[in-house]
């Protein structure tokens, strides 16, 4: 009798030595795969048990009971969420299940600032390593994203809405261009679409402008009082004469070097707004949500010129007079002052 009630007590301390190790192993921090950091893709549907097994595969978690164990105490079975994960330190169970459940998937942003082109806003896909530029110009060449708000597109130039997007690591061109289509139309609000309407713009039309408010100043307070300007133009049949146009004429050719010369403002393009009256054909950026808002509603004044500062900032006129007193301002005065003052010993 003593024998086996000693096999007995042998036997519930190692069953209890047992159950103490698989209940402390589920805050036991683990790393069992090589390198800095593993990433495991949970699909959509996944079971506990194939998630186990897959994280169990990756080296993530030792084993697949420690980590069901943790489900089961944790309670997050039914919450564990889909995607790419990314792991770079020993974690235990315990802290993979609730980074799985919190949804903690591994995504990479990409800031597309106002005012890029596609080309440009390409060259920063691609030295963000996504992929390659001619992906993102191909994917952006998908009208049919717009055809209902623009039959006249013939890319998405000014239609891809300049923000930061977070995205998974094998996140394609197309997904990120239908996510910056979605990304306008929202900016794109029945109120900014009913102000343009009731001037007689078009969305084509409202983008153009604003596409080229958003080239002509940063400064958010000036974007109305830019707007209006170039409203005011378009009104009088008075030619707009926008240095951003022609620029983006010379781009397209492949002529631009990042000089504008007097002899390019004679450059034949339809873009150039110095030689052809009117909008041009299309939008020459993507215009944030500020200068939509402007370009739909501009400042009610009078001005038809503006000038630099050389501040951020601009002067505007209503006379020719008043602008070229402004020029001489602001633009002789201030650059002949600098110049005699680099002189000086």
């Amino acid at each position: 009798m003593k024998k086996l009630a000693l096999a007995v007590i042998v036997v519930l301390v190692v069953a209890a030595a047992g159950g103490w190790w698989f209940y402390s192993g589920v805050d036991r921090p683990f790393k069992g795969y090589a390198g800095e950091e593993q990433f495991v893709e949970i699909p959509s549907g996944s079971g506990s048990l194939t998630i186990a097994r897959r994280l169990a595969d990756a080296g993530v978690v030792h084993d697949v009971n420690s980590f069901r164990i943790a489900l089961w105490m944790t309670g997050a079975g039914r919450r564990l969420q889909a995607g790419e994960y990314r792991f770079d330190h020993p974690m235990s169970p315990r802290q993979v299940a609730d980074k799985l459940a919190r949804g903690e998937v591994y995504v990479h942003p990409i800031t597309f600032p106002e005012g890029l082109t596609i080309r440009q806003m390409a060259a920063l896909f691609e030295s963000k390593g996504f992929g390659e530029a001619k992906a993102f110009v191909a994917a952006a060449s998908n009208v049919e994203l717009v055809q209902d708000i623009d039959a006249q597109a013939r890319d998405l130039e000014g239609y891809l809405f300049p923000e930061t997007y977070t995205l998974p690591r094998r996140a394609t061109a197309e997904q990120l261009i239908a996510r910056m289509v979605a990304g306008f139309r929202k900016a794109l609000t029945p109120d900014i679409t009913a102000a343009a309407t009731a001037r007689g713009l078009s969305v084509r039309q409202l983008v153009t402008l604003a596409s080229i408010v958003e080239k002509e100043t940063g400064n958010k307070d000036e974007r109305p009082l830019v707007a209006a300007v170039y409203s005011n133009r378009l009104q009088i049949g008075m030619g707009l004469q926008c240095d951003p146009t022609v620029i983006y004429a010379l781009e397209r050719a492949g002529r631009y070097d990042g000089n504008l010369r007097r002899e390019d403002l004679q450059f034949d393009s339809p873009y150039n707004t110095y030689r052809y009256a009117g909008l041009p054909p299309g939008p020459i950026a993507s215009p944030g949500r500020a200068s939509l808002q402007a370009s739909a509603s501009p400042a009610l004044v009078s001005y038809l010129y503006f000038v630099s500062k050389n501040d951020g900032s601009h002067a505007f006129a209503t006379t020719l007079d008043e602008h070229n007193r402004n020029v001489q301002e602001y633009q002789i005065k201030y650059f002949r002052d600098r110049r005699a003052a680099a002189r000086k010993p």
